[in-house]
């Protein structure tokens, strides 16, 4: 079982957006993928039209609750072979306590590695314990990024956390890439910040980028991933292109 981070420092960066679309396509692949949502705002149950009611299982219950799980907070989706652990808009992110093992103990004790094939992860964007347990319990990490200069010190910022933890308690970490979003080739600045992280971290490790497509927006209104919304869109076609890259890359073509 691979576990995927999807995280970056700097919020508005298409995170959620990659997240719902990436565990989506790989579902529709063929993979058995869990979805957890460690970011309070949680929009990855409205991207997926999962309603939670007050008072149910969230993946942040595990965080205050020490005989809470994992599993009670799975809801099935629309989507075959795609399961959610949605987010506490109301969890207080200074409440519980510290433990930056917490997320990879519970898929351990959990045996999440029977269930699924891929968990994605999306990670807040704030330096706190909830972003430590996702990369702690991560064996890959995807950096979504806006070419534009604050997300690209977002990056920065992200990359001096996942040093510390690469060569510290999760040496198994890898960076599958960093990855352009609302991306148009023909403004200036794109090419410049995305020619910037090129630069810094290696021109390998930049993907091909999800290009800027209104219906992308549109489908998160809809409660639907873009693959259901509007298949045959640019967006749609650049997750697909996405999922199949990192299937690839963990070994396991697609047709």
């Amino acid at each position: 079982m691979q576990v995927i981070a999807v995280s970056n420092r700097k919020g508005g960066t298409g995170k959620t957006t990659v997240s719902v679309n990436l565990a989506a396509e790989l579902a529709l692949l063929g993979r058995r993928v869990l979805l957890i949502d460690l970011d309070s705002q949680g929009h990855c149950a409205v991207g997926l039209g999962v309603k939670v009611a007050a008072g149910e299982a969230t993946a942040h219950r595990l965080f205050v609750d020490p005989a809470a799980t994992l599993g009670a907070a799975f809801r099935d989706t629309e989507v075959p072979n795609l399961w959610l652990a949605p987010a506490d808009p109301g969890f207080d992110h200074g409440s519980g306590e510290r433990d930056d093992r917490r997320l990879r103990d519970a898929i351990e004790r959990e045996h999440l590695a029977e269930r699924f094939d891929v968990i994605v992860i999306d990670t807040p964007p704030s330096l706190d314990a909830l972003l430590v347990n996702g990369l702690m319990a991560a064996t890959r990490v995807l950096v979504p990024y806006v070419p534009h200069h604050l997300s690209f010190e977002g990056v920065r910022q992200l990359t001096r956390v996942l040093f510390k933890i690469m060569t510290g308690e999760n040496r198994g970490l890898k960076i599958i890439g960093f990855l352009p979003t609302m991306a148009a080739t023909h403004i200036r600045q794109h090419r410049t910040v995305t020619g910037q992280v090129a630069w810094e971290f290696g021109a390998k490790r930049v993907l091909p980028g999800i290009r800027n497509d209104i219906r992308l927006a549109e489908s998160f209104a809809a409660g639907r991933p873009i693959r259901l919304y509007s298949p045959h869109c640019r967006g749609a076609e650049d997750f697909l292109s996405l999922a199949r890259g990192i299937a690839d890359h963990f070994g396991t073509p697609t047709p």
